[in-house]
């Protein structure tokens, strides 16, 4: 287990407007998924399993449909973070600009900065792990996804041992991994960052008038700081099942990508096993969905 003290933020403020008519009355993060579980629930229960504390979750739109089920299945362990200014979070990076006293108070080690409305498993103490033997400042968590999908995402081009060259937020060509020209590495959207590192560049960002980590934060830090990617492939959990497809993650970003999700999870021998005593998804599942 690592040694660090990880402080946890999850970014739960999008509106999901591709998800609509869905998202007319919740937040993307809180739209059901599978089995009574609710898409946040993976991230909170990565982070829970891995021991990372505190956890705070960052909503804005649609706040009540976050924060009632953050009290009602994960109580006070789980502390949600609304906007302070009339103005709200105009973006990913100063919702966590605009709470750096929280973590100013905590002083931990690492920080990690998370995606709300992701399906997937992690040992977030694995990728910390990395992040130390690197000598990382701020390491992000990446999945190779073909080439073709690429252009929906930040794009990752690194060097030896996964140092970061590049950082290409939703490239027209995107650069493909040097092995594997079919394939290329998606940002998770999941960060580490030394809380100083963290803390220099958002003042930058701000001084810049940015306000999102994809556009206006993660592709100025290679070459400044030490950035590297962290494969998901590398994460390696208890009771994964050798019929699941491995490193699975999915952005359900849209409606026909969220319905493709949910059948990822159903049959006898699913893609992705929602029951997994070993590393299990925290939340309300439905018992009739146990068997999946």
């Amino acid at each position: 287990m690592a040694s660090e003290r990880i402080l946890g933020f999850v970014l739960a403020g999008g509106e999901g407007s591709r998800l609509r008519p869905l998202t007319l009355e919740r937040a993307k993060p809180a739209l059901g998924f599978a089995g009574g579980y609710r898409l946040i629930d993976f991230v909170l229960s990565n982070l829970v399993n891995s021991g990372v504390d505190p956890i705070y979750v960052l909503a804005q739109y649609k706040p009540s449909s976050i924060v009632e089920h953050v009290a009602a299945v994960w109580g006070p362990r789980i502390r949600p973070l609304l906007p302070a200014r009339p103005e709200g979070y105009s973006g990913t990076a100063t919702a966590v600009q605009q709470n750096m006293s929280v973590i100013e108070r905590a002083a931990p080690d690492l920080v990690a900065v998370f995606a709300a409305d992701h399906v997937y498993r992690m040992d977030v103490r694995q990728m910390a792990a990395f992040h130390r033997v690197r000598r990382a400042q701020v390491s992000i968590a990446a999945v190779a996804v073909p080439i073709e999908s690429a252009r929906a995402f930040g794009v990752i081009v690194t060097g030896s041992e996964g140092r970061v060259l590049q950082f290409q937020e939703k490239p027209r060509q995107p650069r493909p991994l040097p092995d594997h020209p079919d394939r290329a590495y998606a940002s998770m959207g999941n960060y580490l960052f030394d809380p100083g590192v963290l803390a220099q560049a958002l003042g930058e960002m701000q001084r810049r008038g940015g306000k999102d980590f994809g556009h206006d934060v993660l592709p100025r830090l290679p070459g400044r700081y030490r950035v590297f990617a962290y494969d998901l492939a590398e994460n390696v959990l208890p009771g994964v099942r050798p019929y699941e497809e491995p490193a699975y993650w999915r952005d359900v970003g849209t409606v026909r990508a969220l319905l493709a999700a949910r059948e990822d999870v159903e049959g006898a021998r699913p893609r992705f096993k929602l029951r997994n005593p070993s590393w299990p998804i925290r939340g309300r599942p439905d018992p009739e969905h146990d068997a999946a």
